[in-house]
Parts: C-alpha cells; sequence; structure tokens
C-alpha cells in the first residue's frame, strides 16, 4: 500500500471526506466570508468537488496507464494545489484570526499525513529525483491555488490546458 500508485488513489476519498467537514459538518463558506472574497461563489461547492474530483480521477487514471514521470509530475501538482497549499490554508488562517477553520482537522489527520507519504513514495520509486523539482511543483501549485482564490474556477480550466500541454510534451520530450 506505501507505493505511489497505490497512495494516489486515496487522495479523492481524502478530497470528499474533507469536503464533508468543510461543508456538511462545519459552514466552510460562512467563516471564509467573514474574513475573504468568496471567489468560487459562481459555482457550488459541490461543483468544485464534482470537477476535482474528476480532474485528479482522470489524471490518476493516465498516470496508472503510462506510468511516467510527467504523470507522476501532473498528479503531485494537483495534490499540492487541492491538498496541501489548502492545508496549509486552513491552519495559518484558524491560527492568524484565532477562529477555527472548518477544514482545518482534516486538513491536519488526513491531507498533510497522506501527501507526505505520497511524496516520500515519489522520491523514493524514482518519480521525483531532487527536491528542487517538488520546490517547482510547489511553487506552480500554490500560484494556482491563490490565483483559483482571486479569480475563481476559470483557473481550474487553464490548469487543466496547462497540465495536458505539459504532459503531452514532457511525455514525447523529456521524461
Amino acid at each position: 500500500m506505501k507505493q505511489f500508485k497505490n497512495l494516489i488513489v486515496l487522495s479523492p476519498l481524502i478530497y470528499a471526506i474533507h469536503h464533508f467537514e468543510e461543508h456538511v459538518i462545519f459552514n466552510f463558506i460562512e467563516w471564509k466570508l467573514k474574513y475573504f472574497y468568496h471567489s468560487a461563489a459562481a459555482l457550488p461547492t459541490e461543483a468544485i468537488l464534482s470537477i476535482l474530483v474528476c480532474i485528479f480521477v482522470a489524471f490518476t487514471f493516465l498516470h496508472l496507464v503510462k506510468n511516467n514521470r510527467a504523470s507522476a509530475y501532473v498528479i503531485l501538482y494537483i495534490l499540492f494545489t487541492i491538498q496541501v497549499i489548502n492545508a496549509l490554508f486552513h491552519i495559518f488562517f484558524s491560527l492568524y484570526y484565532s477562529d477555527f477553520s472548518p477544514g482545518t482537522i482534516t486538513a491536519v489527520l488526513l491531507y498533510l499525513p497522506a501527501n507526505f507519504l505520497i511524496v516520500h513514495a515519489a522520491y523514493k520509486e524514482g518519480w521525483l529525483k531532487t527536491y528542487s523539482e517538488y520546490l517547482v511543483i510547489a511553487f506552480l501549485g500554490t500560484v494556482t491555488f491563490v490565483l483559483f482564490e482571486i479569480y475563481g474556477p476559470i483557473v481550474i480550466a487553464f490548469s487543466i490546458i496547462a497540465s495536458l500541454v505539459y504532459f503531452t510534451w514532457a511525455n514525447n520530450k523529456l521524461i
């Protein structure tokens, strides 16, 4: 179960549990509107959940079929964007505002440990070779998350296109 391909398959389930905490157990949107503009308001949260899970599942299948570094990079980028930086967002702003951010529990208990195991497996299996590779992925994931918070769901479309362009280019050229 500690293989990269096995661990990434758990990510959509973890994302759904996180979403359940944010929107069923607690009210993340209400909390967010106290402190931020809600850029994703154009789509219901269920739509965002569905879109992101479908994207992740599609790229997971792509990785399971292609089984190469290009597909692993895209998976790690998606995970950093929707799970790792999201976890850091919940933790940081819970502390900054001294107000519990719905989603923090699963961010700490599921997102961070699961992604640690995934990244560890990626290094162990050779999908990642240097820390600088993951730093680039982390930077791109952070930028994508911030742009999503500012501009909303349109960023998802650009991210998918960019990921597909990168995958096609890298799959045929470099990796």
